[in-house]
């Protein structure tokens, strides 16, 4: 028996698990990591707690699974994305890491991208020439990984000086494993200073780069999607009980090993996934881009393929919300702590409302937007509520508003790929609520198929892809092991009901974007 160790390094933490050679999950551990915010839009979290958590978490592991170590034959890793790791010569981390959720370099995007002629706010001449060669460009919100770095070139020009090279989080935990710096084509993307165009043979272009004003030799090489970049170094295999042959596979951002986890391989084939953030995305065999909207087509993890890329920035950090800030916040007022079945108990309740959550909106802008409008301004909270209102009414509405926006986003996914989705697979956390599956299915008007062990879809992609680079499984068998536990139908009436109500909803946004704007500027 032989096995894969993924590690998913999520914004909560690392998810550590072993798949054996047919993609199935033999168990997983979970450590959490703290989350740093500081005042002006920072988002930080520190490297020396992912690797403490990540070691912490694999020793439980083996210590449950109680297999022989020298059976693992494969490492892969997933993480959260667009985020940054400034690193000496000897791998050391300079800093905290600047994560996705940070806004900091916000300003001097907007420097970037200026021109004198301008559309949706990009100079012409800079953003024709960015979807030409990237498919995109830097998003004005300054969650980019370029705008990470340049916020830290500015603003603490001695930690750029001293950086030999930026990281993504998944390609630090790589350096950590083998020594090697390195990035994948996939993992790069948000630099947004790559030649995208042969998806085969992506390269740093000059041009890109004398644009941002970046050296060169500040940024990792580049290494093919899906590749075995070497082997664990002999420090990794002596703390894990490795054999030193253990081979280290490049890895992919969590979107990317989410598309393969949901069993969507297939072009055009989309899945909606809902966690802390939320998507949906399919693959595709094209290069595309709609700059309205924010979205186009990135590097896929499966080589030679690409990935519509969206993002809605919190889906189930709403949840949280309600959680932490409403119903059971640490203040004066409230000493009691959340049931352990918080979120089924918030099932059961929520569906006694009927849909539409009579008239009572969630907007889920809780920390701006990206797609399908680039907002940093943007800012959520409840809409029409009366004194008849109750909490079981903001539940569903919570639910609803990051259905409705996940509505927004298929719209124009739908307009990009000119043809229509007549199935949705849906993972992450959210896709355990059935009453969201069903809900999904109805505001989508889309047939929904709940994922089975929809929070492991990370992880299992994660898997398949290791076993298809180490030439252990083809790609199309390893995805049979994915299951679809249920299928949800919509029900015509409710789904009538949410088609006027998104027309409310994206109104809305329009009537309220420049008070948005103005508040929070």
């Amino acid at each position: 028996m032989s096995y894969i160790l993924t590690i998913d390094l999520g914004t909560s933490g690392p998810k550590v698990s072993l798949f054996d050679t047919q993609a199935r999950c033999v168990g997983y551990e979970f450590e959490e990591v703290p989350l740093l915010l500081t005042d002006g839009g920072g988002a930080e979290q520190r490297p020396t707690d992912w690797k403490k958590a990540i070691t912490t978490a694999y020793k439980n592991l083996i210590s449950k699974t109680n297999i022989d170590t020298k059976q693992i034959v494969g490492v892969n890793c997933t993480a959260q994305w667009s985020g940054t790791v400034c690193v000496d010569k000897n791998g050391k981390e300079l800093m905290n890491a600047v994560i996705w959720m940070d806004t900091r370099g916000a300003a001097h995007v907007k420097q970037l991208t200026h021109g004198p002629i301008r559309v949706e706010g990009y100079g012409v001449g800079k953003i024709l020439k960015w979807i030409n060669l990237t498919g995109g460009g830097p998003t004005k919100s300054g969650k980019d990984s370029i705008a990470h770095i340049l916020f830290i070139k500015s603003e603490l020009p001695k930690v750029y000086e001293r950086t030999y090279k930026f990281l993504e989080p998944k390609d630090f935990l790589n350096l950590w494993l083998t020594g090697r710096f390195c990035a994948s084509y996939d993992s790069i993307t948000l630099h947004w200073i790559t030649d995208n165009r042969d998806i085969n043979n992506i390269t740093y272009h000059d041009g890109l780069l004398q644009l941002t004003g970046i050296e060169k030799e500040k940024l990792p090489e580049l290494v093919k999607t899906n590749s075995v970049i070497g082997t664990v170094s002999k420090s990794i295999a002596h703390e894990f009980g490795l054999n030193e042959n253990v081979r280290v596979v490049s890895g992919t951002p969590d979107l990317q090993s989410a598309a393969v986890g949901s069993g969507a391989i297939r072009d055009f084939e989309g899945h909606v996934y809902v966690g802390t953030s939320s998507w949906l995305v399919c693959h595709v065999p094209y290069k595309k881009t709609d700059i309205f909207h924010n979205m186009g087509t990135i590097p896929s993890a499966i080589p030679g393929r690409y990935l519509i890329a969206n993002e809605q920035e919190t889906a189930g950090a709403c949840l949280n919300f309600l959680k932490n800030n409403l119903f059971y916040p640490k203040d004066d007022l409230s000493t009691a702590e959340p049931p352990k079945d918080f979120y089924k108990l918030l099932d059961k309740t929520a569906a006694k409302v009927a849909p539409g959550s009579e008239g009572v909106f969630f907007l889920p802008w809780m920390y701006g937007e990206r797609s399908p409008i680039d907002d940093h301004s943007a800012r959520g909270g409840f809409y029409n509520v009366s004194l008849s209102s109750s909490r079981a009414h903001f539940m569903r509405a919570v639910l609803e508003g990051v259905s409705l926006n996940a509505r927004w986003l298929l719209q124009f996914v739908e307009k990009m790929t000119a043809r229509k989705m007549e199935s949705i697979n849906f993972i992450g956390g959210g896709a355990n609520s059935e009453l969201w599956c069903s809900i999904m299915a109805d505001v989508l008007d889309r047939k929904i198929q709940q994922v089975n062990e929809p929070l492991m879809a990370n992880s299992r992609g994660t898997a398949m892809l290791a076993l298809m680079a180490l030439d252990i499984l083809s790609l199309e068998d390893a995805a049979k092991s994915v299951e679809v536990r249920k299928v949800f139908v919509p029900n015509a009436a409710n789904a009538k009901l949410y088609a006027e109500r998104f027309e409310y909803f994206t109104e809305i946004y329009t009537r309220n974007k420049p008070i948005f704007a103005k508040l929070n500027h």
